[in-house]
């Protein structure tokens, strides 16, 4: 990574205030509809867990959504980043296995991971290294694009897809009108206003759990129950949802911790997909090593002991053993195989999520309804 010295710090920060990329982005913008107006034209903005009131002239957490004049403006008009993926690197492994979907992202995120592993979009407004460009895209582009690539899935993904949410609900409508299934890729730092609104239009919804400390997630910018409540309501809503767990040796991976942030998620639902997926030294983070399959299969072992029915290991494709494929939870049959993002043998689709053995069902989204 590049020096960072007080005087490239302080040409970074005055080419922000003179119209860098915040300029930009500023421009880039329109009156959002996720906020109450206050006293003395503030307002409270309902975007995520952090409520933020903000006073005129003033932005939130995330840095990409602001008042002016007493009304609320939100990111548009936009991508940082548009590709054809499988679905499985979002990852999802219980929805439309094989599935291309096209996912796009914006700039910005309400959290500040030390190891995260979109910085150069998530962090474009508060690091000085991770410089970034736009596109200009209207959501119709975007779903014109989704069309000649025969995706089936359209995702918000790259930078926390909740603090643009208004754009993407404005993708997912005309999504939708294409027959399109929908899904966010998230931090899980929701509110239920937020919840509320996508739920017309979302579909899949993949959340981090990042650890199950709560002064760890303080230190990322947020909070553990918050995060909790989060999985509780998209459970309770019907969204499809996957959890996601990064493995950071020495820093998330004790019996204990993992113990516990498994019993949470049983006691939400057995059937909840549980990835834990491999760390490698990036951005900030580069004390630990890296994540090996022994770490992974040993989270894999304490959620099953936790009574998880789907638990998958990430990342490491062909070292994981078992933990790549899905397996009938009442007779063990394998359903699905899988190296790494490629779909080798697939039993439930074909079935709608049926058991080939014992005609037990499988929880997921196996078809479009």
């Amino acid at each position: 990574m590049l020096e960072v010295t007080a005087e490239s710090k302080a040409v970074y920060n005055k080419l922000m205030e003179n119209g860098g990329l915040a300029g930009i982005l500023a421009r880039q913008t329109r009156k959002g509809t996720l906020y109450e107006k206050l006293a003395d034209r503030e307002l409270r903005c309902y975007c995520c867990g952090h409520y933020c009131v903000m006073a005129d002239d003033r932005q939130g957490i995330c840095k990409v959504r602001f008042n002016q004049g007493g009304e609320l403006f939100v990111p548009w008009g936009y991508v940082a980043g548009l590709q054809d993926d499988p679905i499985e690197k979002k990852p999802f492994y219980h929805a439309l296995p094989g599935a291309r979907a096209l996912s796009f992202g914006m700039l910005g995120c309400d959290f500040h991971c030390s190891f995260c592993q979109n910085w150069i979009s998530s962090q474009a407004l508060r690091d000085f290294q991770a410089s970034s460009s736009i596109t200009k895209i209207s959501p119709r582009e975007i779903i014109r694009y989704g069309i000649e690539q025969k995706c089936q899935v359209i995702t918000s993904t790259y930078n926390e897809p909740l603090i643009t949410s208004e754009w993407a609900v404005e993708i997912f409508k005309l999504a939708k009108a294409e027959g399109f299934i929908t899904a966010y890729v998230s931090n899980g730092n929701a509110s239920q206003e937020v919840l509320d609104y996508l739920r017309p239009w979302l579909d899949l919804f993949k959340i981090d759990l990042k650890c199950f400390d709560d002064k760890h997630y303080r230190e990322l910018g947020g909070k553990l129950e918050t995060i909790c409540q989060t999985i509780r309501q998209v459970s309770r809503m019907g969204f499809w949802m996957e959890v996601v767990t990064l493995l950071i040796p020495g820093y998330n991976d004790s019996k204990d911790e993992l113990s516990k942030l498994a019993d949470f998620l049983v006691s939400v639902s057995p059937d909840i997909p549980w990835h834990v997926t491999a760390f490698h030294r990036d951005y900030k983070m580069i004390g630990p090593r890296n994540t090996s399959p022994q770490d992974l299969l040993h989270a894999y072992e304490i959620g099953k002991k936790a009574g998880l029915n789907y638990i998958y290991a990430g990342n490491l494709p062909g070292r994981v053993r078992e933990g790549e494929n899905t397996y009938c939870h009442h007779c063990g049959e394998c359903l699905i195989e899988r190296f790494g993002f490629q779909i080798l043998k697939d039993e439930l689709s074909p079935r709608k999520g049926q058991c080939l053995r014992c005609q037990t069902f499988v929880p997921g989204f196996w078809f479009k309804k």
